[in-house]
């Protein structure tokens, strides 16, 4: 087990290392869409990738899984084979969250040996989700609903 002090500063190696293999601009929470980001997800058991909708506004948080949702088959087949709908998760915190994510385990943040599968993990499905998101922003960002 390791000290919060070194846990810390292994985790800073581990991002400043994944900085460097892959030196790039990931678009993250830049997406002009409040409350709606992309993240990755690292501890001692799984890596994950995850778009996280987490607006207030229960009706948008609906509105974008619902949107992201329709879109599940051309993600599945063209981007992201493995990616998982969830439309209530709650978190610890009691709030309730739509994500949409992938996830790679028997790898750990403290096996400095899995790294570059984590790092590799990382790349692919960040890219595939943001070459998705970039394809269908405009039907994704439209919140305009016509009847």
């Amino acid at each position: 087990m390791y000290s919060k002090a070194e846990a810390q500063i292994i985790k800073k190696e581990f991002w400043v290392n994944f900085a460097e293999e892959y030196p790039r601009k990931w678009l993250l929470y830049d997406t002009k869409i409040k409350d709606f980001s992309f993240k990755f997800y690292v501890d001692n058991k799984k890596a994950q990738v995850l778009i996280d909708i987490e607006s207030k506004d229960e009706e948008k948080r609906k509105i974008y899984f619902e949107k992201i949702e329709s879109l599940k088959q051309i993600l599945i087949d063209e981007y992201i084979p493995d990616a998982i709908f969830e439309r209530n998760f709650h978190l610890e915190t009691g709030k309730i969250i739509s994500k949409i994510w992938v996830e790679k385990t028997g790898i750990s943040l403290f096996n400095k040996s899995t790294w570059p599968a984590i790092f590799d993990f990382f790349y692919e499905n960040m890219d595939a989700f943001e070459r998705f998101f970039y394809e269908y922003q405009d039907y994704i960002t439209d919140l305009e609903i016509n009847t």
